[in-house]
C-alpha cells in the first residue's frame, strides 16, 4: 500500500482534509459537489499534501451520526475519481468509524483508515484493517460527537488519554493489525476543554515516545480562538501553524489540515531546523 513507504519516510506528512459534509464547523456544504471536491484535493496535492483524508460524516461537538449508506454515497465517487487522477505517491484515507464505509473506500482506492472513534463505533473496524494491511488511526474522543463537549472531565488528562490509546492499539494489535500500521491520535477537541486540549500539546511527545506514529488534527479548532480572541475559524491559519511547527518539533508523523500550503511551510520549517539542532548534537 501507498502508505507504508509514506510512513517509513522520515518528515513530517500532511493530511489535507476533505469533507464532503454539509455540516463540518468549518467547511461544511463547500466541497459537496463532485466537481468542487476534485478540485479542492487537486489543490491541496500541489500546494503539498501527502495524504487526502475524506470525510462524510460530521465529527464536530453536537453532530448527528450518519448511516453507512450516506457515507458511501457522499464519498465513493469522489475516492474513485481521486485515485485515477493523483499522483501514485499521493494516499488516500477515508475518515469514518464505520466498516461498511471503510471497506467500500478501500476496494475504491484509499490506504488508510482514519477511526475517530478507535474501533469503539464498529467492532469490525480492526479485522478490516488487518485483513488490508493498511495503516489504521485510532483516536482518542470522550463520548460520542453529539456528547463529547458536555462538561468532559479528566483526573489526568495527558495520562488518561495515552492509557486508552495504547489499550485500543492492542487490541487492534490482538486482532491481527500490525504494529507499524498503528497510528495514534490524542483527540484535540474531541471531549476536552481548552485546557484539557492546551496540557495535551505540550506534552506530545509522551504520545512520541510510545513509538506509534503520531497524528495530530487541531486545524481551525475553537481552543485555540479562545487563546487568540478570535471567533472565526477560518480565521485561525496562524494558530493552527504554530501547533503544527510544535508537533513536529515534538515528533508527531501526520498533521491533519485544513490550510495546507501554510502548514507545509511550517512544517518543513520545523523539521529542518530539528534536524539541525540533532546534526549539531550528533
Amino acid at each position: 500500500m501507498i502508505i507504508r513507504s509514506i510512513l517509513d519516510g522520515e518528515g513530517p506528512l500532511i493530511a489535507g482534509i476533505l469533507n464532503l459534509t454539509p455540516d463540518s464547523f468549518s467547511d461544511g456544504g463547500l466541497y459537496v459537489r463532485e466537481e468542487d471536491a476534485i478540485r479542492h484535493a487537486c489543490t491541496m496535492t500541489d500546494e503539498g499534501a501527502d495524504i487526502i483524508d475524506v470525510g462524510g460524516e460530521s465529527s464536530r461537538p453536537g453532530a448527528e451520526p450518519v448511516g453507512a449508506k450516506e457515507q458511501i454515497r457522499r464519498v465513493i465517487d469522489v475516492i474513485r475519481r481521486l485515485r485515477e487522477i493523483l499522483p501514485a505517491t499521493v494516499a488516500i484515507s477515508i475518515d469514518t468509524t464505520l466498516s461498511d464505509v471503510a471497506n467500500t473506500a478501500l476496494e475504491a482506492g484509499a490506504s488508510i483508515i482514519n477511526d475517530t472513534s478507535a474501533g469503539r463505533d464498529d467492532e469490525k473496524m480492526f479485522e478490516l484493517a488487518a485483513v488490508h494491511n493498511v495503516p489504521l488511526v485510532l483516536m482518542h474522543r470522550k463520548g460520542t460527537p453529539k456528547t463529547m463537549q458536555d462538561n468532559p472531565t479528566y483526573g489526568d488528562v495527558v495520562q488518561e488519554v495515552k492509557a486508552f490509546l495504547l489499550q485500543r492499539a492492542e487490541s487492534a494489535l490482538a486482532a491481527g493489525v500490525r504494529k507499524k500500521q498503528i497510528i495514534l491520535d490524542p483527540g484535540i477537541g474531541f471531549g476536552k476543554t481548552r485546557d484539557h486540549n492546551l496540557h495535551l500539546m505540550a506534552n506530545l511527545t509522551q504520545f512520541v515516545a510510545t513509538g506509534y506514529p503520531v497524528l495530530l488534527g487541531t486545524s481551525r479548532k475553537r481552543f485555540m480562538g479562545s487563546v487568540c480572541g478570535e471567533s472565526e475559524s477560518q480565521l485561525l491559519v496562524g494558530a493552527t501553524c504554530s501547533t503544527t511547527a510544535l508537533g513536529v518539533a515534538a515528533g508527531v508523523k501526520i498533521l491533519r489540515v485544513h490550510d495546507v500550503k501554510p502548514n507545509r511551510q511550517a512544517a518543513n520549517v520545523a523539521w529542518a531546523i530539528k534536524n539541525m539542532g540533532v546534526a549539531e548534537t550528533g
